[in-house]
């Protein structure tokens, strides 16, 4: 049997159908709309053989079927990888909804691998496929549309100077400590001086803001030398054991991963130091754009958005588009800190290749106000743009505009997508990524608008059962 075959029924399985166990409604609903649009899992199936000589050989694996459901159930319980094993493992009715039946569960490391190979476009590609069999189930038109942007913070903790370099130090440390007990010789000529950056560090964040204009350059300094001696030590290290041979294949592995590990570290480590010598030691504004907020997690941006609360955050900004029906029709994960202005044209050109026809409505806060917003919906066929003015004395036929039935219902309209987004942070996970990479964290975004779509498109299906049932009688 090949490796990403689906299992077969087994007598138990049948007999738990039989005696009519069925799924939450809801999930059912899934289900069934995962069975008639069978091309979903194929994308998934590329991806977990893609790199694989012969996919069917070897150990029997979790199925292209299995990892799909499995990552949408997670999604939408907001579960992490114990919990997805453990409920699976203990319920039948999951273990029908995820394909594994009777047969056994894996241990959550293996969904972890799974979910880990696949990419950021598979996701996209089925969350399109998702709502293009809305738009022919009749449950969308794409008549009205509501955008807003929000911020997926990244697993990090908030970043100073002393921290970063810190995290360089004890990272880079390790690293040559595991490198150590692997070689048979060890690592010679490496000094671990985490114990003196981590007193300094704790040193500088303990000052008050007077003690910091007279001491904070000068432990600073230190804290720069210890890291830089860690560094040069460690790229010594590399250099040497390029020439150690390993008498097994896997232990000659395992140390390429560790160079290559260290080398990377002590290239964000540069980084680290640039920017802290040009802020601390020259007094340099240093461009966000230009800064690394965590060596752990360097795609992470710095995005600041007004907010009183939260005037400072550090992960992604992400574009979101609604409909009228809660299906999120387009989502977009941004680099840096763009204008909200930016997405509109976009945003625009995405709808119409999705619905063949520019929305009705299109409705907005003033964060994505411009002239040429408003110019390039009416040009694409838009009858209500929804869009305040930001700033700026407002003319008399803008006042009238805004105070209009037609545009205050399309602001209310908008308010919806506030609540859509509270729901992805809290019922889906998407408030903060604690996977590694920046591939890794647009996974995430769509896994969870991909749960958000298929459990308004199970409620839709659900509410229209009635009706049906109604009028054949």
């Amino acid at each position: 049997m090949s490796r990403l075959s689906p299992p077969q029924l087994s007598f138990a399985d049948l007999e738990l159908r039989h005696q009519g166990v069925h799924l939450d409604p809801l999930l059912e609903g899934i289900l069934t709309f995962l069975d008639d649009h069978a091309t979903l899992v194929e994308q998934v199936r590329q991806d977990l053989v893609r790199g694989l000589k012969n996919p069917n050989t070897g150990r029997d694996g979790i199925t292209p079927s299995q990892t799909l459901r499995s990552l949408i159930l997670m999604r939408a319980k907001n579960w992490d990888y114990r919990e997805l094993r453990e409920r699976i493992n203990d319920g039948y009715t999951l273990r029908a909804f995820t394909d594994f039946d009777s047969h056994r569960v894996p241990q959550h490391d293996a969904f972890n691998r799974a979910f880990n190979r696949l990419t950021p476009a598979t996701i996209e590609a089925i969350n399109q496929a998702v709502v293009e069999a809305a738009v022919q189930l009749g449950l969308e038109d794409g008549k009205r549309l509501r955008v807003d942007t929000t911020v997926c913070e990244s697993n990090i903790h908030f970043p100073t100077d002393a921290t970063l370099l810190w995290d360089t130090v004890r990272t880079v440390t390790r690293l040559v400590q595991d490198l150590d007990k692997i070689l048979p010789r060890g690592v010679p000529g490496f000094t671990n001086r985490t114990r003196s950056a981590r007193r300094r560090m704790q040193e500088l964040e303990r000052m008050t803001a007077q003690e910091r204009h007279t001491q904070q350059e000068p432990k600073y300094r230190e804290l720069l030398r210890i890291t830089e001696q860690v560094l040069t030590n460690a790229r010594q290290v590399v250099a040497k054991t390029a020439r150690v041979k390993r008498i097994d294949v896997a232990g000659g592995a395992m140390v390429e991963q560790l160079r290559q590990q260290i080398t990377e570290y002590c290239q964000l480590g540069d980084r680290v130091m640039d920017q802290t010598r040009r802020r601390v030691i020259h007094g340099e504004q240093v461009p966000a754009e230009e800064k690394v907020y965590s060596i752990f997690e360097p795609h992470t941006d710095l995005i600041k958005r007004g907010k009183v609360r939260k005037p400072v955050e550090f992960g992604h900004k992400v574009f979101l588009a609604e409909s009228a029906q809660g299906l999120i029709t387009d989502y977009q994960v941004l680099d840096g800190n763009p204008a909200d202005t930016a997405q509109v044209g976009a945003s625009l050109e995405r709808h119409q290749q999705l619905f063949h026809c520019a929305p009705d409505l299109y409705a907005a806060d003033r964060g994505f106000h411009s002239a040429e917003n408003v110019d390039q919906c009416e040009k694409a066929g838009v009858s209500q743009v929804s869009i305040p003015q930001r700033g700026g004395q407002k003319t008399a036929e803008r006042e009238a505009l805004e105070r209009s039935p037609a545009f205050k219902k399309g602001q209310r309209f908008r308010a919806g997508i506030e609540g859509r987004i509270s729901v992805l942070f809290r019922g889906r996970g998407m408030k903060r990524c604690r996977a590694h990479g920046r591939e890794r964290f647009a996974v995430l975004v769509g896994a969870a608008v991909l749960a958000n779509n298929l459990l308004r498109i199970a409620e839709m299906l659900r509410d229209r059962q009635p009706a049906r049932a109604k009028k054949a009688a």
